[in-house]
C-alpha cells in the first residue's frame, strides 16, 4: 500500500485540496477546488478524497502549519496548510 500527503491550501479567498505523487508532474497531481468557501469541513474533505480515489491512512489526522506569505517577513500574511496521510482506495498508485 503506497502511502501520499494530502494538502489543502488557501489561496485569494480559495480552498485546494491536492494529493502529493512523487515522481508525478504537479500538473498531474489530483485536486479538489472548494471555490470561495469557509475551512471546508472534514466531511467535505473526506468526501472529496474519496471522490479522488483515496482514504484516509489508519489514524490519520489533519495537522496545519502557518507560514508567512514573503519568507523572513513575520509581518506578512499568513498562510495556512493543512496535511494527512493517505492511501489509494485500490491500494495501488494512484
Amino acid at each position: 500500500m503506497s502511502e501520499h500527503t494530502a494538502q489543502m491550501s488557501n489561496r485569494d479567498g480559495r480552498w485546494t485540496l491536492y494529493v502529493v505523487l512523487m515522481g508525478v508532474p504537479v500538473s498531474q497531481w489530483p485536486e479538489h477546488d472548494f471555490g470561495p468557501v469557509g475551512v471546508p469541513t472534514l466531511a467535505e474533505r473526506s468526501r472529496v478524497l474519496t471522490g479522488l480515489g483515496f482514504v484516509f491512512t489508519g489514524g490519520a489526522e489533519w495537522a496545519w502549519t502557518e507560514y508567512g506569505m514573503w519568507p523572513g517577513d513575520d509581518a506578512s500574511p499568513v498562510r495556512l496548510l493543512a496535511t494527512v496521510q493517505v492511501c489509494s482506495r485500490d491500494g495501488g498508485r494512484s
